[in-house]
């Protein structure tokens, strides 16, 4: 691999350097989700215990000891809780918001990435056809050893730009796929959150 690396020409370069960086953005993305997700299920009935038994305070406390998008959306609303259930939601929804801003934070490099890495290949593919057409005309003969170099360099960086753009592709769809589950659990659990707390109104 190596080997066939170096025979790819100048152009290689490029493509190795966005090839570390969509695998930098990935490992930093795959983290964060990981430690974004949670039991939303038994965070919930944390919640609903806390409101139930210590109150707001309480349920503002559980959220505080625990990670991700949800617990921070759910303290933004408790926080708004004693300025009645319209404020809760408007809270929850501007929480939301920037949780999903920083849920998709890098997601537009990965898709540069994905976008300019075979347009380098194919850059590469022109400058190998110009390097044979040179050595023919230089040559003054169409032999196949002649053009053979200039070829392989066209068909290498091809290659290696689509395999890049393919690895990222891959990462890139398995983190909009995560961020999806994450917003419905985002929403879902809102809507609970905001049922509980009209309820808890009701039983004063």
């Amino acid at each position: 691999m190596l080997e066939l690396y170096l025979k790819g020409g100048f152009m290689m370069w490029p493509i190795l350097a966005f090839f570390v960086l969509g695998l930098a953005i990935s490992l930093e993305r795959a983290w964060n989700l990981t430690r974004a997700t949670v039991n939303t299920r038994k965070f919930m009935v944390k919640i609903q215990t806390a409101l139930k038994e210590g109150g707001v305070d309480a349920a503002k406390e559980v959220c505080e000891n625990t990670r991700g998008p949800v617990a921070s959306i759910f303290h933004a609303g408790l926080s708004r809780a004693d300025h009645g259930i319209e404020q809760v939601e408007k809270s929850i929804m501007n929480a939301g918001s920037i949780e999903m801003a920083f849920l998709e934070k890098g997601l537009v490099w990965l898709a540069t990435v994905i976008s300019v890495a075979p347009m380098l290949g194919f850059t590469g593919t022109v400058w190998g056809m110009i390097r044979a057409f040179d050595d023919i005309a230089a040559a003054n003969d169409i032999s196949p050893t002649i053009v053979a170099d200039g070829i392989s360099v066209a068909l290498l960086t091809t290659m290696f730009g689509l395999i890049v753009a393919i690895i990222i592709q891959f990462f890139h769809n398995i983190f909009v796929s995560r961020i999806d589950n994450l917003i419905i659990d985002m929403e879902e659990s809102s809507v609970e959150l905001v049922d509980t707390l009209i309820e808890l109104e009701k039983g004063k």
